[in-house]
């Protein structure tokens, strides 16, 4: 299986009444060094100020980013060449990336190269430790800057560090 983690950047809490502004995706494996970075012209004329502000980028900016059929093409043609096998989604928060990523994906390309499931690195890193209060996020290297590759990579790392030490069945 082909792990890849997955961040995006909004500017609102659902997909369609607001856009996915740009997403970051990290295939997991020991170099870490396949990446996918997308940025989505708004495909709404709706937007919350403050989500937006979270990206770093205006509303300006965004109305120059790429046109998000477009994007999404690209990203799964990434997909298909470094995945040797079925890849699966996983984030640090998937119910809200995987929200705007199989939106996205159905919407502009009428399919979702995920499948129908995703995985949540927060939910695995609880059931690995055995404690449901615990937060896998001192696991990042890379700092959380919400550039959603930055963002990927860190929990990317944080999953291989859960093979290590923990000793996690788990093949990339």
């Amino acid at each position: 299986m082909a792990y890849i983690m997955v961040d995006i950047e909004s500017d609102g809490p659902i997909p369609g009444d607001y856009s996915m502004i740009s997403f970051g995706a990290v295939l997991v494996d020991e170099q870490l060094n396949k990446t996918f970075y997308g940025k989505c012209k708004p495909i709404s004329n709706k937007f919350i100020p403050e989500a937006l502000a979270v990206s770093g980028f205006t509303r300006e900016e965004t109305m120059e980013f790429d046109d998000a059929a477009t994007v999404m093409k690209s990203f799964a043609n990434w997909i298909s060449r470094v995945a040797q096998d079925r890849p699966i989604f996983i984030s640090d928060n998937n119910g809200f990336d995987w929200m705007f990523i199989c939106w996205y994906f159905h919407h502009f390309t009428g399919s979702n190269p995920f499948g129908f499931s995703s995985q949540n690195l927060g939910s695995l890193y609880k059931g690995v430790v055995l404690d449901t209060f615990q937060n896998f996020k001192h696991l990042r290297k890379t700092k959380h800057t919400h550039n959603p590759v930055d963002d990927a990579r860190g929990n990317a790392e944080a999953l291989l560090t859960l093979k290590k030490e923990y000793d996690l069945k788990i093949k990339f």
